[in-house]
């Protein structure tokens, strides 16, 4: 199996098997990596289109963000995501799959 790791500003957001990761991503950035890759199907591309992008700019590497570094770029963040970085959380009995994100993505199609 092909393993894969996804960090943002020296983080690591989401990890594993790299099927698992693409069929089902569990942390926001992890989603909007996939997202950006072009794919030649016009209504899959209206339908991104149509989603949320990432919030704000990206911040600095040398003095990033407290609790989770990706809060501020994301849709979801809440006060927990300022104040506790999140752990790296397996899913259910997937336990090859980790992400670090307190409120992680339920489905693999937004």
């Amino acid at each position: 199996s092909r393993q894969l790791l996804v960090l943002y500003l020296g983080r690591t957001m989401e990890q594993g098997d790299a099927r698992s990761i693409f069929a089902a991503p569990r942390h926001p950035y992890t989603r909007s990596l996939i997202d950006a890759v072009p794919v030649p199907d016009p209504a899959v591309e209206r339908a991104r289109a149509a989603a949320p992008a990432l919030l704000g700019d990206l911040p600095s590497p040398l003095d990033p963000p407290s609790g989770c570094v990706f809060r501020t770029r994301c849709q979801r963040a809440t006060i927990i995501c300022k104040i506790t970085p999140p752990p790296l959380t397996t899913a259910g009995t997937d336990t090859a799959t980790g992400f670090a994100c307190h409120h992680p993505l339920e489905d693999a199609h937004p």
